[in-house]
């Protein structure tokens, strides 16, 4: 069934299954209606040569020059051609398609002024696979993300380059094959297409999703840990967490014991220690917080999605036309550089727990760094050196952007969001993490092997899903095929899907 889109109801989940997933997609028969009233008002206002800044000006240091009408008719083609100044590789399809869906969605507010077949075409577009090639980096955030979204507009005009059935193709090719009308530009069509900051909502929508699945499998790699490094379970038990009361910590307890239930551990009839360290006892508190930081994301994210982000805005209802700055993309940018920070944090966590694990001092008589052979054998000690990499790497990206404005259009455009190198950075930082999470699923498995007990229905699952891929480390061997594999597969949430098939979701 496709999903609707009207404006107001789109969600991360559904933005994922649009962009990932080839969902179809409709434009609500009343978003159509409003799209129209919207612009029978426009051409009204141009018809009286009403001053209405990208329609019938210039735009940033240009917006006190008036256009006269051959030039308003003229003035969009030369916008978008001006405008796809990006720079480097492509975006991954999916960041596209999700940055068109998110833009129909803003013009079915029927405030942008452009005309119906613009956001029509949009719509074939998703549905019939084309997909316009746009240069991953260019945008600052403000304006909207103008290069990359000016390179989408460029297919409206039957120009630039698109990715259809697989082939990477001149625009009006793939429209052609796709069967897809050109409409062209008339007046305001151009800047109602890129004047929002879908690119950099689109990608942080997606990484929000796979934050969200990324933190679960770090509450199960933490289950596998703790029961290797016999932990003491009493930091875990829920109620301890409600009496504080942040919600994020009351989930990730809850999801640990999901994972841990059924193990020999949870009899208390196991010696273990009065308290443990703090990166296995805080566990709860740090991957909460980190739910908390997401989910905050994910409502300004959210906000976006259903907003108008445009500028100007028409205001049928009144018959006005308002400028301002519902472009800027600091309200996306700000939670996002706390998203990518947070991930990084729980990989930090992640990094110590694999300390503990691989440290003979530290692991509650566990082989020292996991082999039987230390000395001829060096166990999983490069494993860490790998993952502390990943996480420098991490922590220079967890600098901020969004205090990086450079001052751009002759001091027109003297502050911007810079929110698309937080999604950009977002997106590194989310690389790395599945490495280091599969690194210590890895040293949390063989550290398992060593224990005799059985260890809680969520951890068995996991463990299990870890030895189809990854052999248990008897004697040494190259291990970057392993640390590859399970980078793969924490970022496929195989283990995921099936601890949460025996043991329910942990989300709830």
């Amino acid at each position: 069934m496709s999903i609707v889109l009207d404006g107001s109801k789109l969600t991360v989940e559904q933005l994922v299954r649009i962009a990932r997933f080839n969902e179809k997609v409709e434009l609500h028969p009343q978003a159509l209606e409003r799209i129209k009233t919207c612009r029978a008002m426009l051409e009204d206002k141009i018809k009286a040569h009403e001053i209405m800044y990208g329609v019938n000006t210039g735009i940033g240091e240009f917006s006190e020059v008036v256009l006269n009408d051959e030039q308003v008719m003229q003035f969009q083609r030369y916008l978008i051609y001006n405008h796809a100044a990006g720079i480097g590789d492509p975006a991954p399809i999916e960041y596209v398609r999700a940055a068109i869906a998110g833009r129909i969605n803003v013009q079915a507010h029927g405030n942008s002024g452009c005309r119906p077949e613009i956001t029509l075409t949009l719509v074939d577009m998703l549905n019939k696979g084309v997909t316009p090639v746009v240069c991953q980096k260019g945008s600052v955030g403000a304006c909207g993300d103008l290069a990359p979204m000016a390179q989408m507009a460029l297919l409206l005009m039957g120009e630039g380059e698109a990715w259809y059935q697989g082939e990477r193709l001149p625009g009006r090719i793939a429209m052609e094959r796709a069967g897809i009308p050109i409409p062209d530009l008339q007046a305001r069509d151009g800047l109602a297409t890129i004047n929002g900051s879908n690119l950099l909502t689109a990608m942080s929508a997606l990484h929000l999703y796979d934050m969200n699945r990324w933190l679960k499998q770090a509450e199960i790699a933490a289950s596998m840990s703790l029961e290797a490094l016999l932990a003491n379970l009493k930091p875990y038990d829920v109620r301890l967490h409600e009496l504080r009361g942040f919600p994020g910590a009351i989930r990730s307890a809850k999801a640990i014991m999901k994972c841990i239930n059924g193990s020999d551990l949870a009899t208390g009839k196991m010696k273990t220690k009065v308290q443990d360290a703090y990166s296995m006892r805080s566990t709860p508190q740090v991957i909460g917080a980190a739910h908390d930081a997401i989910a905050y994301a994910k409502k300004q994210v959210e906000i976006e999605l259903n907003g108008v982000g445009d500028n100007p805005i028409f205001l049928p209802e009144y018959k006005l036309t308002l400028t301002g700055a519902n472009f800027q993309g600091s309200p996306v940018a700000l939670p996002m550089e706390m998203a990518g920070t947070a991930v990084t944090m729980v990989s930090v966590l992640s990094e110590r727990r694999l300390n503990r694990l691989t440290n003979p001092a530290l692991s509650v008589g566990l082989p020292a760094f996991l082999t039987k052979g230390a000395g001829m054998f060096s166990g999983l000690m490069l494993s860490q050196y790998t993952a502390d990499m990943l996480i420098v790497e991490q922590r220079i990206l967890s600098a901020p952007a969004t205090i990086q404005s450079i001052p751009a259009a002759a001091d027109q455009e003297d502050f911007v969001s810079m929110g698309m190198n937080t999604a950009i950075k977002n997106g590194q930082i989310l690389d790395n993490a599945y490495g280091i999470l599969g690194i210590e699923f890895i040293a949390a498995a063989q550290a398992l092997d060593f224990r005799d007990f059985q260890p809680g229905n969520g951890v068995t699952k996991a463990k299990e899903v870890i030895r189809r891929h990854v052999a248990h480390l008897d004697e040494d061997r190259p291990l970057y095929p392993d640390h590859n594999k399970m980078k793969e597969v924490v970022k496929s949430g195989e283990i995921l899907e099936e601890v949460e098939k025996a043991v329910g979701s942990l989300e709830e």
